[in-house]
């Protein structure tokens, strides 16, 4: 996944690393500063992750299973996502691990490389149509390039 986004969407090279976002609570069983059985208490006096500011190792056994965002020291600049504040992230999260299993999506800022970073709907629109990115969740919408 990583040298795809590479490739068809940041068009930069592919030592850059990428970053986990996880639901807080969820935090635990992939990193190695929350612990599982208080992860959302731990994710909360860890507030910085909520913004990627921090980097943690991640638990040995799931960097195979996270490679994309697990960095080459095993570490990872996690996003943490709280239900409260960012409901439909959280809900995107929590549906890719219904689906695949793993509740950690791959993040990065929202650019092409060489262009600012994406602030508007249309930017976002114009960054999906020159990219190779197959699909576009903006808010509530889905939009998807018809191949």
């Amino acid at each position: 996944m990583k040298d795809l986004v590479n490739v068809k969407i940041k068009f930069r090279e592919p030592f850059r690393p990428f970053a986990p976002s996880i639901a807080a609570e969820r935090a635990g069983e992939y990193f190695e500063a929350f612990p599982a059985e208080n992860g959302a208490d731990a994710a909360s006096r860890n507030y910085p992750a909520t913004f990627m500011l921090l980097v943690f190792p991640v638990k040995e056994e799931k960097q195979p299973i996270i490679p994309a965002v697990t960095h080459v020291d095993g570490s990872g600049r996690l996003q943490t996502v709280h239900r409260d504040t960012n409901p439909l992230y959280y809900r995107l999260i929590e549906k890719f691990g219904e689906a695949t299993g793993v509740p950690v999506v791959l993040n990065t800022s929202f650019n092409l490389k060489g262009e600012p970073i994406v602030s508007t709907i249309q930017n976002a629109y114009n960054t999906f149509a020159k990219s190779g990115m197959d699909t576009l969740v903006a808010g509530r919408f889905l939009i998807r390039k018809d191949r």
